[in-house]
């Protein structure tokens, strides 16, 4: 297939390299390091997808971009989630394909899956409080992660006790406490902790590459054609 590749940081690098192993085509490269390229150069008869990993302030624009061209788009950009009704809304007018997820990584979706499962029977038994931890390299620009704002989400969903998320720590019992921690080379840790006044619980996901979102993003390019609508990573893996 071929795809429209907008960023060229070290993930869209990294998509590139494993897409055309994959057999697929890189119909173009839209990033400042290309300026002759711009979104409004392609649409669906020249791209068949496009994979959007850029940055916060850029992504909702690029998103709006390609399904106003009528390209069906991933998007892996965190941080601009104010917006998404906007998106959603638009994807509906046109017709279009928006593929969203925080992580792409199978094994952080797994973790997204089975954290809701253990939230709501926390809940049940009661007695334990709760608290997400995530940590990522310095040149991490968005805090929390969007990762630990999904965990928190599926938290929040299934335990009631708490009604928002905070983003430090909180001695408020209605508040979820998301510690974000900036350090090294890291390429993505998310704890969740659940403590009472005899044991502690932990559920967590390391991931040691970036092969692993890179993957995600490609399956999700590979699936997302010929459908409408809004999707994410439960609708690929059928969680």
């Amino acid at each position: 297939m071929k795809l429209l590749l907008i960023g060229y940081g070290k993930m869209g690098q990294a998509i590139e390299a494993q897409a055309v192993a994959r057999g697929h085509q890189i119909a173009g490269i839209v990033d400042p390091t290309h300026p002759e390229a711009r979104i409004t150069d392609f649409d669906s008869s020249t791209v068949d997808a496009a994979i959007e990993f850029t940055h916060p302030d850029a992504a909702f624009a690029n998103v709006m971009s390609c399904l106003q061209q009528g390209i069906p788009v991933v998007c892996g950009s965190t941080g601009w989630l104010h917006h998404f009704a906007e998106a959603q809304a638009l994807c509906q007018q046109q017709n279009g394909a928006l593929f969203y997820a925080s992580n792409y990584s199978v094994g952080v979706n797994l973790f997204f899956h089975f954290n809701e499962y253990v939230a709501a029977k926390m809940h049940q038994f009661g007695g334990y409080d709760v608290q997400v931890r995530e940590i990522h390299h310095t040149q991490k620009v968005d805090q929390p992660s969007g990762t630990a704002l999904t965990a928190a989400e599926g938290i929040l969903r299934n335990f009631p006790e708490k009604k928002t998320w905070r983003n430090e720590a909180t001695q408020n019992p209605s508040e979820l406490a998301i510690i974000s921690e900036r350090e090294g080379q890291v390429v993505g840790t998310h704890i969740v902790t659940y403590t009472s006044g005899v044991d502690q619980i932990e559920l967590s996901h390391e991931a040691y590459s970036r092969e692993g979102f890179v993957l995600g993003a490609l399956l999700a390019a590979e699936w997302l054609p010929g459908h409408q609508g809004v999707f994410g990573m439960k609708d690929l893996l059928g969680l």
